[in-house]
């Protein structure tokens, strides 16, 4: 089982141990009288490769970038034990809600972008530590290739790839090596796993830029 990131811990919360952050509730998750609250790794790809024992490089206070903020859930956790969090979400309905998790967090910045579009954003987002990706669209392999800009040379990418939002038909598997073998015209791949049992058809990849 690989490291936590300092700021991430396991801890017994409602009579069930599991991952958690410090940090204000910003989806009704369980807290305890500590402050801490848990990350289910049900409702996150981040906290599933976590709860899983991938290597993902973090070891807390990493400037990050957040593609696919969506309303927040695990972009919330990230901004609780990484330094500034970028967020950005192209929906403008769940970007309220995210909104709303951001008044509580002074180091998340949502960001109502369009993440296959990075050059509009370019002027705000600093470089750095850690790009998280968790964006259900076909080219999810050319959404990391177009924000590699940002990350700096050790940083690591942490990617959830969505079989059926690249091919809703084809195999996942191949789905998955097609979505790798793009990736790495930028990116050394450190790590690939399937994220079964809690999330069906998804793959969680760990990389750094080339």
């Amino acid at each position: 089982m690989s490291d936590l990131p300092a700021g991430v811990a396991r801890r017994d919360i409602d009579g069930e141990t599991g991952l958690a952050t410090q940090g204000p509730p910003a989806y009704g998750e369980p807290t305890d009288e500590a402050g801490w609250r848990r990350w289910n790794p049900r409702r996150s790809k981040l906290g599933a490769m976590l709860a899983s024992g991938m290597d993902t490089g973090l070891t807390g206070g990493e400037t990050a970038l957040y593609l696919g903020a969506a309303a927040g859930t695990t972009v919330s956790h990230v901004a609780d034990f990484a330094g500034p969090t970028y967020a950005v979400e192209f929906a403008p309905r769940p970007v309220r809600d995210l909104l709303d998790v951001a008044e509580e967090r002074d180091r998340l910045f949502p960001l109502l972008k369009d993440a296959r579009k990075p050059e509009t954003y370019a002027h705000v987002v600093e470089p750095v530590d850690a790009i998280v990706q968790d964006v259900a669209t076909r080219g999810q392999a050319e959404v990391a290739l177009a924000n590699r800009e940002f990350l700096r040379e050790d940083g690591r990418l942490l990617m959830a790839v969505k079989a059926r939002s690249e091919d809703v038909t084809a195999d996942p598997e191949v789905v998955f090596d097609a979505v790798v073998e793009t990736l790495s015209e930028g990116y050394e791949i450190l790590e690939r796993a399937r994220l079964e049992p809690y999330h069906a058809d998804h793959l969680g990849v760990v990389a750094r830029p080339r």
